[in-house]
């Protein structure tokens, strides 16, 4: 009785905290909606019919997200997976639409300044804000089918590197590694299938997913068996992952049991010695304590007992602290996370916030990389940078 009031507890707890943060979320999604539509709405004649259709279809745009992700909690349907869709589309213009307002305000303030707009522009405004609204939702569309092709093409980065250790029987290691798939609605039978080919065709001796092979919903994963197409890797030391936090955000139980059940070994705070050759260790992800209330080990614990005359590779979702990690005597070290901002111009907040936002760094002894990912989040599309598989070519003394 006592364990079932606290289990009670606990989903009431969760609940509250989702109705929370939906509400915050969804308000702040409100507002920004707002400031772009009552900018947009201006280039329409009061009254007019092409205004009322245009207000319609705006806030059909704008509530799609919201609704999609409704629907996918608690009645997930096809409607679900459309909606997705389009709801992802509508926030990168929702990106690019509050980027062209600040531009556009920017431009009537020095105006205001300056006067320096030609008389064409203020002899007419009703037709001048016509012409802003077309030029601008052009652009919008033209940067957003560029972002959603360019998503699309990943490229293969291939990095050699030296670890001045000795591996019985091993001379070279060529590790394939990729983060970030979001496999899910966006990300889906299509993709996934590419990405298994590409790294079948790179001939790997391992194969490291660095945290968030799965999106937050493991719904559509299932229903289009996506778990099928990785268990077509080949792979001649076997398939690593660890968990992200979207595995923990949808729940990592059963997002390590699926992949797990498909050929995908997940490492949660271990470490393993692939056929005795070196040692690969795997964290949970630093937001584990965040979703379950239980830390993760800190690396000096997970690497306690690890004979380091051996290469150690590591695996981290999330790429802080680096020099820890460089001050542990870890060889190499694999993160994603990042996604390099995905969306310009967000990649300069990454770059702010991680010592590496993207590629390869090393510290001491120890060599970084950090992926840029091969999915997408939120919007599907990628600008100011391209979606990656890596392939280290490690070399042994």
């Amino acid at each position: 009785m006592y364990l079932c009031s606290i289990i009670h507890f606990v989903l009431i707890m969760k609940t509250g905290f989702f109705l929370i943060f939906f509400t915050i979320v969804t308000l702040f999604f409100a507002l920004i909606n707002y400031a772009i539509f009552s900018k947009a709405v201006q280039a329409f004649p009061q009254g007019s019919p092409l205004r009322t259709g245009f207000t319609i279809f705006f806030w059909f745009l704008a509530s799609t997200f919201i609704l999609a992700r409704i629907l996918e909690r608690y009645r997930p349907c096809e409607l679900t997976g459309i909606l997705t869709w389009i709801g992802s589309f509508w926030m990168a213009f929702m990106v690019y639409g509050s980027l062209a307002i600040l531009l556009i305000e920017l431009g009537r303030l020095s105006d205001y300044l300056f006067h320096w707009y030609p008389t064409c522009f203020t002899a007419d405004i009703a037709k001048t804000k016509m012409v802003v609204f077309l030029i601008v939702t052009g652009a919008m569309t033209l940067l957003v089918v560029y972002g959603f092709l360019n998503a699309r093409i990943p490229a293969v980065r291939q990095l050699d590197l030296k670890i001045d250790k000795k591996v019985t029987g091993l001379k070279t290691l060529t590790v394939v590694a990729a983060s970030d798939i979001h496999m899910g609605t966006l990300i889906a039978k299509r993709k996934v299938t590419r990405l298994v080919e590409t790294i079948n065709s790179l001939n790997p001796d391992i194969v490291l997913f660095a945290g968030d092979l799965v999106d937050e919903d493991l719904v559509p994963v299932i229903k289009n068996d996506l778990g099928k197409s990785l268990s077509a890797i080949r792979s001649k030391l076997g398939v690593y992952a660890v968990t992200g936090n979207h595995e923990y955000i949808g729940g990592a139980g059963p997002a390590v049991d699926y992949l797990q059940a498909h050929g995908v070994i997940v490492l949660r705070d271990t470490v393993v010695m692939p056929e005795g050759t070196f040692y690969l260790a795997g964290r949970e992800d630093r937001d584990k304590l965040r979703f379950s209330g239980k830390p993760r080990k800190s690396l000096k614990e997970l690497l306690h007992g690890t004979d380091f005359s051996r290469p150690v590779i590591l695996m981290d979702h999330q790429p802080f602290n680096l020099g820890e990690t460089a001050s542990e005597g870890v060889d190499l070290s694999l993160s994603g996370h990042t996604h390099h901002g995905q969306i310009w111009p967000f990649n300069y907040i990454t770059k702010a916030i991680y010592e590496l936002s993207r590629g390869y760094k090393k510290i001491g002894n120890t060599h970084f990389y950090v992926s840029s990912g091969f999915g997408t989040w939120g919007p599907p599309i990628r600008i100011g940078n391209r979606p990656e598989i890596v392939v280290l070519h490690l070399k042994f003394n």
